[in-house]
């Protein structure tokens, strides 16, 4: 979890979409989840993030990931 208030990191990650909310546009935050590994390289990304059931989609993603060798 991070927080970004003044959405520098959103940018950096490219997550900041124009959204239409109420019939008017605005600049809003697409749902991401970004997996980053050990060595701090992005290794899946999961876009359009429905709040439900999502935590056991991420979850079931990582335990099905090939394991380096150490």
């Amino acid at each position: 979890m991070l927080s970004d208030p003044e959405k520098k990191v959103a940018a950096e990650f490219e997550v900041l979409k124009e959204k239409n909310m109420y019939g008017k546009k605005v600049i809003g935050i697409a749902r991401t989840t970004f997996l980053i590994g050990p060595d701090g390289t992005i290794t899946h990304v999961f876009e359009n993030v429905k709040p439900d059931g999502h935590a056991e989609e991420v979850l079931g993603y990582v335990n099905a990931a090939p394991r380096k060798a150490s």
